[in-house]
């Protein structure tokens, strides 16, 4: 069982469904602080959180930090891509903003890709690292139902659809996060004595 460290439900149910198949059980931490996420990556981010919430907790903690980079906004929304339109402004800002840059640059259908690292903490110390990613690129509206954040604009062509217009369980299996934490469950057994 890991203890997961998240106040992002759409990710507890990620997470969940991608580690369940592996054998990983997930419990969700409650009354997590707030974690400043001032590292300039995304894998320093998801050490930040998972230190933190290991620390708060007292036991091992998994953490991520994940975002959408578009390389032609000099990699915006990068690792600000939860805050991208301000604090608290919420996915559609977040979207609608990024789909106004792309416009008001002329970039059509600019190439993207998805991030995410994933960090295991004890506290004090980071036990494991992965990352994963996957490439696509930004349609100029939204389209799909599923998924959340950048989704309904991140086109997939090997899927030939927006990650937003995949099964759950398909994006599961292709998504940044799917890959970063099987990294993680491949290296699970390094650390299970420590667990």
């Amino acid at each position: 069982m890991i203890l997961l460290g998240t106040k992002n439900p759409h990710k507890v149910g990620e997470v969940r469904e991608i580690l369940r198949p592996l054998g990983v059980g997930v419990a969700v931490a409650v009354d997590l602080p707030d974690v400043d996420e001032t590292g300039a990556t995304f894998p320093e981010n998801a050490a930040l959180k998972a230190l933190a919430y290991a620390a708060h907790c007292g036991a091992a903690a998994l953490a991520d930090d994940s975002g959408l980079v578009v390389p032609a906004l000099g990699g915006e929304p990068g690792v600000r891509s939860a805050r991208y339109a301000g604090g608290g402004a919420g996915d559609h800002a977040n979207l609608e903003l990024l789909l106004r840059r792309v416009r008001e640059l002329g970039l059509g259908e600019p190439e993207a890709y998805f991030c995410c690292a994933v960090a295991l903490a004890l506290p004090g110390e980071i036990l494991l690292e992965a990352t994963g990613n996957v490439d696509g690129r930004i349609v100029g509206e939204p389209r799909g139902e599923n998924g959340f954040g950048y989704d309904p604009v991140f086109f997939h062509p090997p899927s030939g659809c927006t990650f937003a217009e995949l099964p759950p369980e398909r994006k599961n299996a292709l998504s940044h996060r799917g890959r970063a934490l099987r990294e993680l469950a491949r290296r699970l057994p390094e650390v299970a004595d420590r667990l």
